[in-house]
């Protein structure tokens, strides 16, 4: 398989996950359907095989130690290399996430998967994607990760959420240290806002659909060489950090 480009998405069972390995799919990547579930995750396979996607399941939780190195493991044996990482799993951290009554346990848990779970798979399969010859990482956040527009009272930020928001912010800040490390490398990566989806993520409330909302991962990550590093982005354009 080294003679195509190949992908992996976490979270790609379903929602945006599964429509940011649909549309690189069908640019012609390898796609690597990365999920905890075995039953969703081959069933999302057999989908995007049915729709011409040349797709294969990773088991993959990204809280778990052994299962993101067993993952790289799959990737390696089967492909050689990867050229796209999408770090796409993500959790809410559940409710209520008011700052004085939260459980501390919701802020750790959205912290453990948000933020650690992308550390974690990234550092795991960068190796992988230095043997690429223009390897991409996108990690997907959101809009209420901007301090910018959490703290402009003018504007409609979400609801109050102290596990959640903060760790997209942390998400964002986690990126570019990453962009600063890398910059003297071939990997671009970079940030990408899907918008409102709705999805089971929010009870299917959102005003987008989870293929509008895959739209700016799969741009960035299949930019040109000489595209953004450290960047910020959904369909507009950058976001303010």
């Amino acid at each position: 398989m080294a003679d195509k480009t190949t992908a992996l998405v976490t979270g790609a069972n379903k929602g945006i996950g599964y429509e940011i390995a649909a549309g690189l799919g069908a640019r012609g990547y390898r796609v690597g359907v990365g999920g905890r579930d075995a039953g969703r995750r081959e069933e999302a396979v057999a989908r995007l095989r049915g729709s011409g996607v040349d797709a294969f399941g990773v088991p993959l939780d990204v809280i778990d130690d052994e299962s993101v190195a067993g993952a790289a493991r799959l990737v390696e044996e089967q492909e050689g290399r990867l050229d796209v990482l999408v770090n796409n799993a993500g959790i809410t951290g559940g409710m209520d996430q008011t700052p004085t009554t939260v459980d501390l346990t919701a802020v750790r848990v959205a912290l453990e998967t948000n933020v650690l779970g992308v550390i974690r798979v990234t550092n795991a399969l960068l190796p992988l994607l230095r043997r690429s010859a223009s390897p991409r990482v996108v990690n997907v956040s959101s809009t209420v990760g901007s301090l910018t527009r959490q703290s402009d009272p003018e504007r409609d930020s979400g609801p109050i959420a102290v596990a959640y928001s903060p760790s997209k912010t942390m998400l964002n800040a986690v990126t570019v240290q990453y962009a600063k490390e890398l910059a003297d490398t071939n990997v671009l990566i970079n940030l990408a806002c899907p918008g409102f989806v709705a999805t089971d993520f929010n009870g299917f409330r959102g005003h987008r659909t989870p293929a509008q909302g895959a739209a700016t991962p799969i741009r960035l990550a299949t930019l040109p060489d000489d595209g953004p590093s450290g960047g910020f982005f959904d369909d507009d354009g950058a976001i303010p950090w």
